[in-house]
């Protein structure tokens, strides 16, 4: 299999490259393409003439999307807009990754890929955009949504916590934000069990379980050596930011379950993640 892969240099993007083992990689850092050029973009994807198109390419910084949404639109929607036309161009699948963020939280359990998005913030309708793209331009295609994704790289959650921690000896983390941590490899390795099935859709892919911020935060610190720091529990109206998250936007792997595509709970991968 073929494989043009966006986003290479993100937390997703290096988890991918191992997981994809011996299938044949295109794969340009953003310096190379930038998925903005709809041009530049048919034409790399038409050169490497991909099975499959792995869009992990994305602006994911959520304050940032708030401040600049128009920012968020060109490359989370019309970035997306653009892969998707070079996909339908050269009929190659489009596996796009979206976000637990397309989501407004007020449903108090796990979300399906069955239930209506309604997303309450740039990032989440930026990213719902490029799902509608992906879905309206191309037949053949997977909509892979996650949360909270964590590995050793990229400025993650889980990274600020242990840099806040060593630099300040104490914390203040929310307890009113819950949702489904994942481990980047873990994904990966969902990911490409997934679009080996050729049965297309929206799925859920996310480790087992969710959590809140602070709990996250707790366990992190205990894990990693770091018990004996005190995090203070606060709300989110004390923690203030350009991005309004939604409050429980968990996720609930259904229908990749249903094809055998489950990941392990995400207290075990990350202690896993943490512990060797």
């Amino acid at each position: 299999m073929r494989v043009f892969l966006t986003g290479v240099s993100g937390q997703l993007g290096q988890a991918l490259l191992p997981a994809l083992g011996t299938e044949t990689i295109f794969a340009p850092n953003e310096h190379a393409l930038d998925i903005r050029d709809r041009s530049a973009t048919a034409q790399a994807i038409a050169d490497a003439a991909p099975d499959i198109v792995i869009h992990a390419a994305a602006m994911t910084n959520v304050d940032e999307c708030a401040l600049n949404p128009d920012m968020a639109y060109r490359i989370n929607a019309l970035g997306t807009r653009n892969v998707a036309l070079a996909c339908q161009a050269t009929g190659a699948v489009l596996a796009y990754i979206s976000t637990n963020e397309v989501f407004d939280g007020f449903k108090g359990e796990p979300y399906l890929e069955y239930d209506t998005p309604n997303p309450i913030n740039a990032y989440g309708r930026s990213k719902l955009a490029g799902e509608w793209f992906t879905q309206t331009l191309l037949q053949r295609f997977y909509v892979i949504r996650t949360a909270w994704l964590f590995s050793s790289r990229s400025a993650n959650f889980l990274q600020q916590i242990l840099r806040k921690a060593d630099e300040r000896g104490r914390l203040r983390v929310v307890t009113d934000e819950v949702s489904s941590p994942t481990y980047a490899p873990d994904l990966a390795q969902a990911i490409v069990r997934l679009i080996r099935t050729d049965c297309y859709g929206i799925y859920h892919l996310v480790n087992e379980g969710a959590c809140s911020r602070f709990t996250f935060a707790r366990r992190v610190l205990d894990l990693s050596g770091r018990g004996q720091i005190p995090i203070e529990p606060i709300s989110r109206n004390q923690y203030p930011r350009p991005s309004t998250p939604p409050t429980y936007s968990a996720l609930r792997n259904f229908a990749a379950a249903e094809l055998g595509i489950r990941l392990r709970g995400w207290e075990e991968a990350l202690a896993e993640f943490l512990l060797t």
